[in-house]
């Protein structure tokens, strides 16, 4: 048995809590409008989760959820934007002024 120094489950101990907990983690890092690659990364370095529990939780997530998920990549994806545009086009050039 694995001794838990911490408050996470253990993933050999309790598999099933475990990937609750990850899959939880997961969508905090949606609420922090993360791309998986942050994502895994974020785990790895704050939870101690391995990268491919990560990435294998949030494959089953996408294969469960996959309207949200094309959803929020269309969210996050930097493209134009209303603002975007605004901030293009509406930009101030300096001009001189003649004496």
């Amino acid at each position: 048995m694995h001794v838990d120094h911490h408050h996470f489950p253990c993933l050999h101990c309790h598999p099933q809590s475990y990937i609750r907990m990850v899959q939880h983690l997961i969508e905090r890092c949606l609420l922090l409008r993360m791309n998986r690659d942050q994502c895994i990364k974020a785990l790895a370095e704050h939870a101690s989760v391995r990268p491919l529990v990560t990435l294998t939780v949030w494959r089953e997530l996408m294969k469960e959820n996959r309207d949200f998920f094309q959803a929020y990549f269309h969210a996050i994806s930097p493209g134009p934007s209303i603002s975007g545009r605004i901030q293009k086009k509406g930009g101030f050039a300096r001009r001189k002024l003649s004496r």
